[in-house]
């Protein structure tokens, strides 16, 4: 996994990004990752079956319910369970999925890969941004 694959999901893929996981429980990662590419321009769609109002926008209990493109699925969910929302990234047609810190399910990012789609894992969108604006 490449640092020109991780610029290019955070700068070329698109603005719209699904956070799978994200709540209002300002204690869970999700919730300040989210704020942060808020604040560098991301449209941040919540997905967890809450389907809460998270940072002004509107939530969805999964993936299938976003009625509009999602261009980046952002995962923060055990290990276990991220290969089953990668295989829903794809079926929804997003053009990259991204799991985040400790989230690692290489069987799950070798099928994304081979769907065509960009993926990252292991990695953080709110720490790599801002190594890339500055």
């Amino acid at each position: 996994m490449s640092d020109a694959v991780v610029r290019e999901i955070l700068t070329g893929t698109g603005d719209t990004w699904a956070v799978v996981g994200l709540s209002n429980n300002s204690a869970r990662a999700a919730y300040g990752v989210a704020r942060v590419l808020q604040r560098f321009g991301k449209r941040v769609v919540p997905v967890h079956p809450k389907a809460e109002t998270v940072h002004g926008e509107q939530g969805y209990a999964t993936l299938a319910e976003v009625p509009f493109p999602v261009d980046v699925v952002d995962v923060f969910v055990r290990s276990d369970l991220a290969g089953e929302v990668a295989d829903q990234a794809v079926a929804v047609g997003a053009k990259a999925v991204w799991f985040q810190l400790g989230v690692i399910d290489e069987a799950a990012y070798e099928r994304t890969r081979a769907a065509g789609v960009a993926m990252v894992m292991d990695r953080c969108p709110a720490i790599e941004i801002p190594r890339l604006a500055g």
